[in-house]
Protein backbone atom coordinates (compact mmCIF):
# COMPACT_ATOMS: atom_id res chain seq x y z
CA UNK A 1 0.00 0.00 0.00
CA UNK A 2 1.63 3.05 -0.93
CA UNK A 3 2.06 6.44 1.56
CA UNK A 4 -0.86 8.38 -0.23
CA UNK A 5 -3.38 5.59 0.23
CA UNK A 6 -2.25 5.26 3.89
CA UNK A 7 -2.71 8.87 4.57
CA UNK A 8 -6.24 8.68 2.96
CA UNK A 9 -7.25 5.97 5.53
CA UNK A 10 -6.17 7.38 8.13
CA UNK A 11 -7.75 10.74 7.84
CA UNK A 12 -10.90 8.37 7.11
CA UNK A 13 -10.40 6.26 10.86
CA UNK A 14 -9.69 9.60 12.40
CA UNK A 15 -12.81 11.07 10.93
CA UNK A 16 -14.90 7.87 12.48
CA UNK A 17 -13.02 7.52 15.57
CA UNK A 18 -14.49 11.57 16.49
CA UNK A 19 -17.82 10.93 15.32
CA UNK A 20 -17.80 8.03 17.22
CA UNK A 21 -16.47 9.86 20.35
CA UNK A 22 -19.77 11.55 21.61
CA UNK A 23 -22.77 10.03 23.65
CA UNK A 24 -25.71 11.24 21.77
CA UNK A 25 -23.64 9.79 18.39
CA UNK A 26 -23.37 6.25 20.06
CA UNK A 27 -27.16 6.09 20.61
CA UNK A 28 -28.16 6.92 17.17
CA UNK A 29 -25.73 4.49 16.13
CA UNK A 30 -27.33 2.18 18.25
CA UNK A 31 -30.72 3.04 17.65
CA UNK A 32 -30.17 2.40 14.09
CA UNK A 33 -28.66 -1.15 14.10
CA UNK A 34 -31.00 -2.02 17.11
CA UNK A 35 -33.64 -0.80 14.53
CA UNK A 36 -32.36 -2.94 11.48
CA UNK A 37 -33.45 -0.15 8.68
CA UNK A 38 -33.80 3.33 8.83
CA UNK A 39 -35.64 5.94 10.97
CA UNK A 40 -36.53 9.70 10.57
CA UNK A 41 -34.66 12.09 11.77
CA UNK A 42 -37.34 12.90 13.85
CA UNK A 43 -37.84 9.43 15.07
CA UNK A 44 -34.82 9.85 16.45
CA UNK A 45 -34.71 12.94 17.85
CA UNK A 46 -37.77 12.11 19.97
CA UNK A 47 -36.36 8.28 20.88
CA UNK A 48 -33.32 9.87 22.52
CA UNK A 49 -34.92 13.44 23.38
CA UNK A 50 -32.77 16.17 22.11
CA UNK A 51 -34.10 19.21 20.18
CA UNK A 52 -33.78 18.86 16.51
CA UNK A 53 -31.12 21.76 15.74
CA UNK A 54 -28.90 19.27 18.22
CA UNK A 55 -29.84 16.26 16.02
CA UNK A 56 -29.30 17.73 12.89
CA UNK A 57 -25.53 18.37 13.87
CA UNK A 58 -25.41 14.83 15.01
CA UNK A 59 -26.85 13.70 11.98
CA UNK A 60 -24.46 15.61 9.53
CA UNK A 61 -21.34 14.45 11.92
CA UNK A 62 -22.14 11.12 11.25
CA UNK A 63 -23.39 11.02 7.48
CA UNK A 64 -18.98 12.74 6.85
CA UNK A 65 -17.70 10.45 8.62
CA UNK A 66 -19.42 7.84 6.48
CA UNK A 67 -21.27 5.87 8.83
CA UNK A 68 -24.66 6.99 8.39
CA UNK A 69 -26.69 8.13 4.51
CA UNK A 70 -29.24 10.10 4.57
CA UNK A 71 -32.54 9.81 2.05
CA UNK A 72 -35.07 13.01 1.56
CA UNK A 73 -38.21 12.02 0.86
CA UNK A 74 -40.71 14.73 0.55
CA UNK A 75 -40.61 16.99 4.01
CA UNK A 76 -39.03 14.32 5.85
CA UNK A 77 -34.98 12.80 5.97
CA UNK A 78 -34.42 9.31 6.82
CA UNK A 79 -31.25 7.88 8.34
CA UNK A 80 -29.82 4.49 7.70
CA UNK A 81 -26.42 2.88 8.72
CA UNK A 82 -23.49 2.45 5.79
CA UNK A 83 -22.61 -1.16 6.86
CA UNK A 84 -20.30 -0.91 4.21
CA UNK A 85 -17.88 1.47 6.19
CA UNK A 86 -18.38 -0.47 9.31
CA UNK A 87 -17.42 -3.90 7.31
CA UNK A 88 -14.07 -1.95 5.90
CA UNK A 89 -13.60 -0.11 9.33
CA UNK A 90 -14.35 -1.33 12.14
CA UNK A 91 -15.25 -5.08 11.60
CA UNK A 92 -17.84 -6.77 14.23
CA UNK A 93 -18.26 -2.76 16.27
CA UNK A 94 -22.00 -3.13 16.22
CA UNK A 95 -21.84 -6.48 17.46
CA UNK A 96 -20.43 -5.46 20.51
CA UNK A 97 -23.82 -2.35 20.84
Amino acid sequence: MDKNKNKLEDAIRIEIFKALSDEVRLQIIRILKNKGGEMSCGEIGEYIDIPKSTASYHFKILRTAGLTSTRKESLNKFVSLRYDTFSKYLPEFLETL
